[in-house]
Protein backbone atom coordinates (compact mmCIF):
# COMPACT_ATOMS: atom_id res chain seq x y z
CA UNK A 1 0.00 0.00 0.00
CA UNK A 2 1.44 2.97 -0.82
CA UNK A 3 2.48 5.50 1.48
CA UNK A 4 1.24 9.56 0.76
CA UNK A 5 1.54 10.95 4.14
CA UNK A 6 5.24 12.28 3.18
CA UNK A 7 4.00 14.31 0.55
CA UNK A 8 4.62 18.86 0.88
CA UNK A 9 2.03 19.11 2.55
CA UNK A 10 2.85 17.19 5.94
CA UNK A 11 4.33 20.28 7.77
CA UNK A 12 1.58 22.47 6.52
CA UNK A 13 -0.56 24.54 9.23
CA UNK A 14 -3.52 22.67 9.66
CA UNK A 15 -6.25 25.06 8.11
CA UNK A 16 -9.87 22.73 8.33
CA UNK A 17 -11.34 22.69 11.67
CA UNK A 18 -14.88 20.17 11.68
CA UNK A 19 -15.82 21.16 8.56
CA UNK A 20 -16.45 18.57 5.60
CA UNK A 21 -12.83 17.62 4.61
CA UNK A 22 -13.31 17.62 0.43
CA UNK A 23 -12.27 14.16 -1.02
CA UNK A 24 -8.96 16.28 -2.36
CA UNK A 25 -7.18 16.99 1.07
CA UNK A 26 -7.58 13.50 2.06
CA UNK A 27 -4.28 12.27 2.07
CA UNK A 28 -3.52 10.15 4.89
CA UNK A 29 -3.19 6.36 4.37
CA UNK A 30 -4.22 2.91 7.00
CA UNK A 31 -0.87 3.08 7.85
CA UNK A 32 -1.17 6.69 8.70
CA UNK A 33 -4.24 6.32 10.87
CA UNK A 34 -2.72 3.18 12.40
CA UNK A 35 0.86 4.58 13.49
CA UNK A 36 -1.45 7.78 14.74
CA UNK A 37 -3.73 5.66 17.14
CA UNK A 38 -0.82 2.93 17.97
CA UNK A 39 1.70 6.04 18.77
CA UNK A 40 -0.76 7.81 20.65
CA UNK A 41 -0.84 4.84 23.15
CA UNK A 42 2.75 3.71 22.78
CA UNK A 43 3.99 5.46 25.61
CA UNK A 44 4.83 5.76 29.54
CA UNK A 45 1.32 6.73 30.30
CA UNK A 46 0.08 3.08 28.90
CA UNK A 47 2.57 1.46 31.10
CA UNK A 48 1.64 3.36 33.65
CA UNK A 49 -1.99 1.70 33.30
CA UNK A 50 -0.71 -1.73 33.01
CA UNK A 51 1.37 -1.43 36.30
CA UNK A 52 -2.41 -1.10 37.83
CA UNK A 53 -2.94 -4.66 38.17
CA UNK A 54 0.34 -4.72 40.46
CA UNK A 55 -0.47 -1.67 42.63
CA UNK A 56 -4.41 -3.36 43.10
CA UNK A 57 -2.69 -6.45 44.79
CA UNK A 58 -2.79 -9.14 41.60
CA UNK A 59 -0.13 -11.54 40.18
CA UNK A 60 0.89 -10.98 37.04
CA UNK A 61 -0.68 -14.29 35.79
CA UNK A 62 -4.21 -12.64 36.82
CA UNK A 63 -2.78 -8.74 35.39
CA UNK A 64 -2.19 -10.17 32.27
CA UNK A 65 -5.82 -11.80 32.19
CA UNK A 66 -7.25 -8.62 33.05
CA UNK A 67 -5.26 -6.91 30.81
CA UNK A 68 -5.92 -8.85 27.88
CA UNK A 69 -9.54 -8.93 28.62
CA UNK A 70 -9.85 -5.01 28.73
CA UNK A 71 -7.70 -4.53 25.73
CA UNK A 72 -9.53 -7.26 23.27
CA UNK A 73 -12.95 -6.68 24.51
CA UNK A 74 -12.54 -2.28 24.37
CA UNK A 75 -10.84 -2.84 21.48
CA UNK A 76 -13.87 -4.51 19.88
CA UNK A 77 -16.26 -1.80 20.98
CA UNK A 78 -14.11 0.77 19.97
CA UNK A 79 -13.12 -0.93 16.06
CA UNK A 80 -16.68 0.67 14.87
CA UNK A 81 -16.07 3.74 15.77
CA UNK A 82 -13.00 4.39 12.69
CA UNK A 83 -15.83 3.63 10.47
CA UNK A 84 -17.54 7.70 11.25
CA UNK A 85 -14.68 10.04 9.81
CA UNK A 86 -14.18 9.02 6.40
CA UNK A 87 -18.14 8.73 5.27
CA UNK A 88 -18.65 12.10 7.01
CA UNK A 89 -15.20 14.04 6.06
CA UNK A 90 -15.53 15.14 10.26
CA UNK A 91 -14.58 14.03 13.42
CA UNK A 92 -16.87 11.78 15.88
CA UNK A 93 -18.75 14.33 17.78
CA UNK A 94 -20.03 15.95 14.97
CA UNK A 95 -20.85 12.80 13.18
CA UNK A 96 -23.17 11.63 16.30
CA UNK A 97 -25.40 14.35 15.02
CA UNK A 98 -27.32 11.75 13.29
CA UNK A 99 -28.06 9.62 16.20
CA UNK A 100 -28.42 12.39 18.75
CA UNK A 101 -29.22 15.33 16.81
CA UNK A 102 -27.28 18.23 16.03
CA UNK A 103 -27.46 19.75 19.62
CA UNK A 104 -27.31 16.56 21.56
CA UNK A 105 -24.08 15.86 19.86
CA UNK A 106 -22.91 17.81 22.84
CA UNK A 107 -22.77 14.56 24.81
CA UNK A 108 -19.93 13.64 22.49
CA UNK A 109 -18.05 17.23 23.32
CA UNK A 110 -18.32 16.16 27.04
CA UNK A 111 -17.16 13.05 26.61
CA UNK A 112 -14.31 14.01 24.18
CA UNK A 113 -13.34 16.51 26.99
CA UNK A 114 -13.43 14.50 29.75
CA UNK A 115 -11.43 11.77 27.99
CA UNK A 116 -8.66 14.34 26.88
CA UNK A 117 -7.95 15.97 29.86
CA UNK A 118 -7.51 12.70 31.61
CA UNK A 119 -4.91 11.25 29.39
CA UNK A 120 -3.30 14.68 29.18
CA UNK A 121 -2.82 14.55 32.60
CA UNK A 122 -1.57 10.83 32.59
CA UNK A 123 0.91 11.73 30.21
CA UNK A 124 2.43 14.80 31.33
CA UNK A 125 2.53 13.25 34.68
CA UNK A 126 4.16 10.03 33.89
CA UNK A 127 6.52 11.06 31.26
CA UNK A 128 7.60 14.31 33.44
CA UNK A 129 8.26 12.24 36.35
CA UNK A 130 10.59 9.71 34.92
CA UNK A 131 12.46 12.96 32.79
CA UNK A 132 13.29 14.56 35.93
CA UNK A 133 13.81 11.26 38.35
CA UNK A 134 16.73 9.96 35.02
CA UNK A 135 17.64 13.49 34.75
CA UNK A 136 18.45 13.37 38.40
CA UNK A 137 19.78 9.48 38.85
CA UNK A 138 22.48 10.95 35.92
CA UNK A 139 23.49 14.48 38.58
CA UNK A 140 21.59 16.56 36.04
CA UNK A 141 18.97 18.03 38.51
CA UNK A 142 17.46 18.07 42.18
CA UNK A 143 14.81 16.02 42.47
CA UNK A 144 12.59 18.86 43.61
CA UNK A 145 9.01 20.31 42.93
CA UNK A 146 10.12 22.69 41.30
CA UNK A 147 11.70 20.57 39.26
CA UNK A 148 8.46 18.17 38.26
CA UNK A 149 6.72 21.79 37.64
CA UNK A 150 9.22 22.91 35.06
CA UNK A 151 8.95 19.21 33.31
CA UNK A 152 5.31 18.92 33.63
CA UNK A 153 5.38 22.85 31.62
CA UNK A 154 7.53 22.18 29.24
CA UNK A 155 5.80 18.83 28.31
CA UNK A 156 2.50 20.68 28.44
CA UNK A 157 3.91 23.48 26.23
CA UNK A 158 5.26 21.43 23.26
CA UNK A 159 1.77 19.21 23.08
CA UNK A 160 0.02 22.62 22.93
CA UNK A 161 1.89 23.98 20.45
CA UNK A 162 1.96 20.31 18.01
CA UNK A 163 -1.91 20.73 18.86
CA UNK A 164 -2.51 23.68 17.20
CA UNK A 165 -0.28 23.14 13.96
CA UNK A 166 -2.00 21.00 13.80
CA UNK A 167 -2.82 17.33 12.28
CA UNK A 168 -0.37 16.72 9.42
CA UNK A 169 2.52 17.41 12.21
CA UNK A 170 0.98 14.42 14.48
CA UNK A 171 0.90 12.57 11.55
CA UNK A 172 4.83 13.50 10.43
CA UNK A 173 6.06 12.81 14.17
CA UNK A 174 4.15 9.55 14.71
CA UNK A 175 6.19 7.94 12.03
CA UNK A 176 9.27 8.20 14.18
CA UNK A 177 8.09 8.29 17.57
CA UNK A 178 5.80 4.73 17.37
CA UNK A 179 8.94 2.75 15.92
CA UNK A 180 10.95 4.77 18.30
CA UNK A 181 8.78 4.28 21.50
CA UNK A 182 8.97 0.43 20.36
CA UNK A 183 12.60 0.19 20.39
CA UNK A 184 12.74 1.63 23.67
CA UNK A 185 10.70 -0.55 25.30
CA UNK A 186 12.46 -3.51 23.84
CA UNK A 187 15.47 -1.95 25.71
CA UNK A 188 13.31 -1.90 28.96
CA UNK A 189 12.20 -5.60 28.76
CA UNK A 190 15.88 -5.98 28.36
CA UNK A 191 17.01 -3.41 31.40
CA UNK A 192 14.54 -5.11 33.71
CA UNK A 193 14.72 -9.02 32.48
CA UNK A 194 17.43 -10.39 35.29
CA UNK A 195 14.79 -9.13 37.85
CA UNK A 196 11.49 -10.45 35.88
CA UNK A 197 9.06 -13.46 38.04
CA UNK A 198 6.29 -14.40 36.33
CA UNK A 199 4.94 -15.90 39.18
CA UNK A 200 4.84 -12.74 41.26
CA UNK A 201 1.61 -13.81 43.30
CA UNK A 202 1.19 -9.84 44.59
CA UNK A 203 -1.01 -9.96 47.60
CA UNK A 204 -1.88 -13.71 47.28
CA UNK A 205 -5.61 -13.22 46.14
CA UNK A 206 -7.40 -16.04 44.79
CA UNK A 207 -10.05 -16.69 42.03
CA UNK A 208 -13.41 -16.77 44.23
CA UNK A 209 -12.13 -15.37 47.65
CA UNK A 210 -14.31 -12.18 48.38
CA UNK A 211 -11.11 -9.64 47.93
CA UNK A 212 -10.26 -10.81 44.41
CA UNK A 213 -13.10 -9.88 42.02
CA UNK A 214 -13.10 -5.59 43.32
CA UNK A 215 -9.02 -5.34 42.02
CA UNK A 216 -9.41 -7.70 39.15
CA UNK A 217 -12.62 -5.97 37.82
CA UNK A 218 -11.00 -2.72 38.48
CA UNK A 219 -7.57 -3.39 36.74
CA UNK A 220 -10.26 -4.93 33.82
CA UNK A 221 -11.74 -1.49 33.85
CA UNK A 222 -8.46 0.55 33.29
CA UNK A 223 -7.44 -1.54 30.51
CA UNK A 224 -10.40 -1.23 28.88
CA UNK A 225 -10.42 2.71 29.46
CA UNK A 226 -7.59 2.47 27.15
CA UNK A 227 -9.35 1.57 23.41
CA UNK A 228 -12.67 3.18 25.12
CA UNK A 229 -10.82 6.31 25.64
CA UNK A 230 -10.22 6.27 21.58
CA UNK A 231 -13.96 6.14 21.07
CA UNK A 232 -14.40 10.25 20.49
CA UNK A 233 -11.08 11.29 18.80
CA UNK A 234 -10.60 8.15 15.81
CA UNK A 235 -12.61 10.35 13.43
CA UNK A 236 -9.93 13.17 14.14
CA UNK A 237 -7.54 11.44 12.14
CA UNK A 238 -9.86 8.98 10.16
CA UNK A 239 -11.29 11.70 8.53
CA UNK A 240 -8.65 12.65 6.29
CA UNK A 241 -8.50 8.96 5.03
CA UNK A 242 -10.44 8.06 1.72
CA UNK A 243 -14.06 8.02 1.95
CA UNK A 244 -14.27 4.69 -0.27
CA UNK A 245 -12.11 3.03 2.05
CA UNK A 246 -13.48 -0.82 3.36
CA UNK A 247 -15.28 -0.88 6.20
CA UNK A 248 -13.72 -3.99 7.26
CA UNK A 249 -10.08 -2.41 6.36
CA UNK A 250 -10.64 0.27 8.66
CA UNK A 251 -11.61 -1.42 11.51
CA UNK A 252 -8.96 -4.04 11.09
CA UNK A 253 -6.75 -1.14 11.24
CA UNK A 254 -7.99 -0.19 14.99
CA UNK A 255 -7.84 -3.93 15.89
CA UNK A 256 -4.23 -3.74 14.95
CA UNK A 257 -3.61 -0.72 16.42
CA UNK A 258 -4.82 -1.69 19.73
CA UNK A 259 -3.03 -5.16 20.42
CA UNK A 260 0.07 -2.92 19.79
CA UNK A 261 -0.40 -1.52 22.85
CA UNK A 262 0.06 -4.50 24.64
CA UNK A 263 3.54 -4.31 24.67
CA UNK A 264 3.46 -0.83 26.65
CA UNK A 265 0.93 -2.78 28.85
CA UNK A 266 3.12 -5.98 29.61
CA UNK A 267 6.22 -3.82 29.89
CA UNK A 268 4.09 -1.73 33.13
CA UNK A 269 2.98 -5.16 34.20
CA UNK A 270 6.38 -7.07 34.82
CA UNK A 271 8.08 -4.18 35.76
CA UNK A 272 5.30 -3.53 38.24
CA UNK A 273 5.91 -6.75 39.49
CA UNK A 274 9.86 -5.99 40.04
CA UNK A 275 9.50 -2.88 41.90
CA UNK A 276 7.10 -4.37 44.12
CA UNK A 277 9.58 -6.93 44.84
CA UNK A 278 12.55 -4.80 45.36
CA UNK A 279 11.13 -1.31 46.09
CA UNK A 280 7.34 -1.98 47.29
CA UNK A 281 7.10 1.71 48.57
CA UNK A 282 6.82 2.94 44.96
CA UNK A 283 3.87 0.80 44.13
CA UNK A 284 1.94 1.13 47.65
CA UNK A 285 2.38 4.91 46.95
CA UNK A 286 1.75 4.36 43.04
CA UNK A 287 5.24 5.97 41.89
CA UNK A 288 5.42 4.27 38.87
CA UNK A 289 7.96 6.12 37.48
CA UNK A 290 10.09 6.49 40.56
CA UNK A 291 10.31 2.43 41.46
CA UNK A 292 11.09 2.39 37.50
CA UNK A 293 13.78 4.46 38.56
CA UNK A 294 14.96 2.55 41.29
CA UNK A 295 15.29 -0.88 39.20
CA UNK A 296 16.65 0.32 36.14
CA UNK A 297 20.52 -0.33 35.46
CA UNK A 298 22.07 2.82 34.71
CA UNK A 299 22.26 2.60 31.28
CA UNK A 300 18.94 2.65 30.80
CA UNK A 301 18.72 6.16 32.11
CA UNK A 302 19.57 7.71 28.85
CA UNK A 303 17.13 5.35 26.82
CA UNK A 304 14.55 6.52 29.41
CA UNK A 305 14.99 10.09 28.85
CA UNK A 306 14.11 9.47 25.24
CA UNK A 307 11.20 7.51 26.59
CA UNK A 308 9.94 10.09 28.54
CA UNK A 309 9.85 12.65 25.65
CA UNK A 310 8.19 10.57 23.31
CA UNK A 311 5.54 9.05 25.42
CA UNK A 312 4.79 12.91 26.71
CA UNK A 313 4.53 13.99 23.05
CA UNK A 314 2.64 11.09 21.73
CA UNK A 315 0.01 10.44 24.10
CA UNK A 316 -0.63 14.03 25.02
CA UNK A 317 -1.24 15.20 21.24
CA UNK A 318 -3.65 13.04 20.11
CA UNK A 319 -5.38 13.24 23.71
CA UNK A 320 -5.46 17.05 23.51
CA UNK A 321 -5.84 17.63 19.85
CA UNK A 322 -9.47 16.02 19.40
CA UNK A 323 -10.73 18.26 22.53
CA UNK A 324 -9.14 21.27 20.64
CA UNK A 325 -10.67 20.49 17.39
CA UNK A 326 -14.21 19.67 18.82
CA UNK A 327 -14.43 22.44 20.96
CA UNK A 328 -14.05 25.05 17.83
CA UNK A 329 -17.27 23.08 16.91
CA UNK A 330 -19.16 23.95 19.90
CA UNK A 331 -18.10 27.41 20.35
CA UNK A 332 -17.44 28.48 16.80
CA UNK A 333 -16.21 31.88 17.49
CA UNK A 334 -12.79 30.14 18.26
CA UNK A 335 -10.74 28.97 15.37
CA UNK A 336 -9.25 25.10 15.94
CA UNK A 337 -6.03 26.58 16.83
CA UNK A 338 -7.55 29.31 19.53
CA UNK A 339 -10.01 26.37 20.96
CA UNK A 340 -6.72 24.09 21.24
CA UNK A 341 -5.36 27.08 23.10
CA UNK A 342 -7.91 27.59 25.28
CA UNK A 343 -8.61 23.65 26.11
CA UNK A 344 -5.28 23.03 26.34
CA UNK A 345 -4.02 26.23 28.80
CA UNK A 346 -7.05 24.65 30.96
CA UNK A 347 -5.94 21.28 30.90
CA UNK A 348 -2.02 21.92 31.93
CA UNK A 349 -3.58 24.50 35.08
CA UNK A 350 -5.71 21.43 36.04
CA UNK A 351 -2.86 19.22 35.96
CA UNK A 352 -0.74 21.02 38.18
CA UNK A 353 -3.62 20.82 40.71
CA UNK A 354 -4.11 17.57 40.43
CA UNK A 355 -0.38 16.14 40.62
CA UNK A 356 -0.01 18.76 43.77
CA UNK A 357 -2.82 18.46 45.48
CA UNK A 358 -4.44 15.26 45.50
CA UNK A 359 -3.97 11.61 44.80
CA UNK A 360 -2.62 10.76 41.58
CA UNK A 361 -3.48 6.68 41.78
CA UNK A 362 -7.05 7.67 43.22
CA UNK A 363 -7.57 10.55 40.25
CA UNK A 364 -6.30 8.71 37.65
CA UNK A 365 -8.57 5.20 38.47
CA UNK A 366 -11.74 6.99 39.35
CA UNK A 367 -11.65 8.68 35.93
CA UNK A 368 -11.00 6.07 34.11
CA UNK A 369 -13.90 4.40 35.24
CA UNK A 370 -16.25 7.08 34.57
CA UNK A 371 -14.98 7.15 31.12
CA UNK A 372 -15.76 3.63 30.06
CA UNK A 373 -19.04 3.94 31.93
CA UNK A 374 -20.08 7.14 30.51
CA UNK A 375 -18.93 6.18 26.78
CA UNK A 376 -19.40 2.92 26.04
CA UNK A 377 -23.19 3.53 25.99
CA UNK A 378 -22.43 6.69 23.18
CA UNK A 379 -20.63 4.05 21.08
CA UNK A 380 -23.15 1.54 21.12
CA UNK A 381 -25.90 3.78 20.23
CA UNK A 382 -23.41 5.17 17.34
CA UNK A 383 -22.57 1.51 16.39
CA UNK A 384 -26.50 0.66 16.76
CA UNK A 385 -26.97 3.68 14.25
CA UNK A 386 -24.69 2.79 11.77
CA UNK A 387 -26.26 -0.38 11.33
CA UNK A 388 -29.96 0.79 11.46
CA UNK A 389 -28.99 3.18 8.79
CA UNK A 390 -27.08 1.09 6.70
CA UNK A 391 -23.94 3.31 6.83
CA UNK A 392 -26.06 6.57 5.19
CA UNK A 393 -25.37 9.60 6.01
CA UNK A 394 -25.83 13.12 4.88
CA UNK A 395 -22.64 14.93 5.91
CA UNK A 396 -24.05 18.61 5.40
CA UNK A 397 -26.70 18.17 7.62
CA UNK A 398 -24.32 17.09 10.06
CA UNK A 399 -23.13 21.19 9.51
CA UNK A 400 -26.54 22.79 11.07
CA UNK A 401 -25.51 23.12 14.92
CA UNK A 402 -21.40 24.49 14.07
CA UNK A 403 -23.40 27.02 11.23
CA UNK A 404 -25.90 27.85 13.98
CA UNK A 405 -28.70 26.68 11.16
CA UNK A 406 -31.69 24.98 12.66
CA UNK A 407 -33.43 22.16 10.54
CA UNK A 408 -32.03 19.55 8.38
CA UNK A 409 -32.32 16.02 8.40
CA UNK A 410 -30.61 15.43 12.11
CA UNK A 411 -32.71 18.61 13.76
CA UNK A 412 -35.00 15.92 15.38
CA UNK A 413 -37.00 17.71 18.17
CA UNK A 414 -35.27 21.17 18.62
CA UNK A 415 -31.97 19.77 17.90
CA UNK A 416 -32.38 16.74 19.79
CA UNK A 417 -32.72 13.48 19.60
CA UNK A 418 -34.77 11.45 21.79
CA UNK A 419 -34.23 7.75 21.82
CA UNK A 420 -30.48 8.20 21.05
CA UNK A 421 -30.17 10.46 23.94
CA UNK A 422 -32.49 9.01 26.32
CA UNK A 423 -30.61 5.53 25.77
CA UNK A 424 -27.75 7.13 26.70
CA UNK A 425 -28.82 8.84 29.70
CA UNK A 426 -30.54 5.93 31.67
CA UNK A 427 -27.67 3.74 30.36
CA UNK A 428 -24.55 6.04 31.92
CA UNK A 429 -26.92 6.83 34.88
CA UNK A 430 -27.36 3.35 36.04
CA UNK A 431 -23.61 2.17 34.99
CA UNK A 432 -22.38 5.24 37.13
CA UNK A 433 -24.88 3.39 40.04
CA UNK A 434 -23.14 -0.24 39.22
CA UNK A 435 -19.31 0.90 39.93
CA UNK A 436 -16.97 -0.19 42.49
CA UNK A 437 -13.89 1.32 42.74
CA UNK A 438 -13.03 0.91 46.16
CA UNK A 439 -12.10 3.21 48.58
CA UNK A 440 -12.90 5.90 46.29
CA UNK A 441 -16.14 5.88 44.35
CA UNK A 442 -18.89 3.40 45.15
CA UNK A 443 -22.16 3.25 43.30
CA UNK A 444 -25.68 2.45 45.16
CA UNK A 445 -26.03 -0.76 42.98
CA UNK A 446 -22.92 -2.30 43.38
CA UNK A 447 -23.43 -1.76 47.42
CA UNK A 448 -26.49 -3.88 47.52
CA UNK A 449 -24.59 -6.54 44.95
CA UNK A 450 -22.03 -7.26 47.34
CA UNK A 451 -19.38 -5.02 45.72
CA UNK A 452 -19.72 -6.96 42.42
CA UNK A 453 -19.16 -3.95 39.54
CA UNK A 454 -21.62 -4.60 37.02
CA UNK A 455 -21.14 -1.55 35.20
CA UNK A 456 -19.49 -2.66 32.25
CA UNK A 457 -22.11 -5.05 31.24
CA UNK A 458 -25.21 -2.29 32.15
CA UNK A 459 -22.85 0.15 29.59
CA UNK A 460 -23.03 -2.65 26.50
CA UNK A 461 -26.40 -4.22 27.22
CA UNK A 462 -28.58 -1.42 28.18
CA UNK A 463 -27.93 0.88 25.35
CA UNK A 464 -27.82 -2.25 22.93
CA UNK A 465 -31.87 -2.68 24.07
CA UNK A 466 -33.01 0.52 25.00
CA UNK A 467 -32.01 2.38 22.09
CA UNK A 468 -33.62 0.32 19.18
CA UNK A 469 -36.76 -0.45 21.48
CA UNK A 470 -37.05 3.60 21.83
CA UNK A 471 -36.43 3.90 17.94
CA UNK A 472 -40.11 2.10 17.47
CA UNK A 473 -41.57 4.50 20.06
CA UNK A 474 -39.51 7.58 18.85
CA UNK A 475 -39.05 6.41 14.91
CA UNK A 476 -36.87 8.65 12.65
CA UNK A 477 -38.22 9.67 9.89
CA UNK A 478 -37.13 8.56 6.26
CA UNK A 479 -34.74 11.30 5.33
CA UNK A 480 -32.18 9.79 7.63
CA UNK A 481 -32.38 6.65 5.95
CA UNK A 482 -30.80 5.83 2.31
CA UNK A 483 -32.12 4.32 -0.66
CA UNK A 484 -32.42 1.21 0.84
CA UNK A 485 -34.78 2.58 3.99
CA UNK A 486 -34.12 1.21 7.75
CA UNK A 487 -32.72 -2.04 8.69
CA UNK A 488 -34.86 -3.58 11.34
CA UNK A 489 -36.76 -0.50 12.40
CA UNK A 490 -40.16 1.50 11.45
CA UNK A 491 -40.19 4.88 9.62
CA UNK A 492 -41.86 8.38 11.24
CA UNK A 493 -44.37 10.38 8.62
CA UNK A 494 -41.87 13.20 8.79
CA UNK A 495 -40.52 14.48 6.14
CA UNK A 496 -37.38 16.36 5.35
CA UNK A 497 -39.44 19.63 3.69
CA UNK A 498 -40.75 19.69 7.60
CA UNK A 499 -37.15 19.96 9.08
CA UNK A 500 -36.00 22.34 5.93
CA UNK A 501 -32.87 23.96 7.07
CA UNK A 502 -33.74 28.21 8.00
CA UNK A 503 -30.47 28.86 6.17
CA UNK A 504 -28.34 26.43 3.27
CA UNK A 505 -29.28 23.45 1.37
CA UNK A 506 -30.18 19.76 3.72
CA UNK A 507 -28.53 17.60 1.12
CA UNK A 508 -24.75 16.80 0.84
Amino acid sequence: MPDHDANPSTLAFETHGIDYIPDEHRSSTLWGFIRLQAGGANSLATAVLGAFPIMLGLSVAQGAVAIVLGVGIGACILAPMTLFGPINGTNNAVSSSAHFGVVGRIVGSFLSLLTAISFFAISVWSSGDALVGAAHRLGLVSENNLAFAVSYGVIALVVLLICIYGFHLMLFLAKVMVLAASALFVAGFAAVWPHIDLEFAGKALQVGQPGFWSPFIAAFMIALANPISFGAFLGDWSRYLPRKTPARHLMLATLAAQLITLVPFFFGLVTASVIARLGPEYISSGNFAGGLLAVAPKWFLVPLLVLAVISGLSTGTTSLYGTGLDFSSVFPSFSRARATLFIGTLSIALIFVGRFAFNMVTIISTFLSLIVVMTTPWMVVMTLGYLFRRGFYRPDDLQVFNRRERGGAYWFLHGWNIAGITAWIASALLGLLAVDISGQFVGVLATRLGGIDLSLPLAVILPATLYPLLLRVFPDGAEVYGPLGPRWLPVSAASIESNSLKAGNAEA
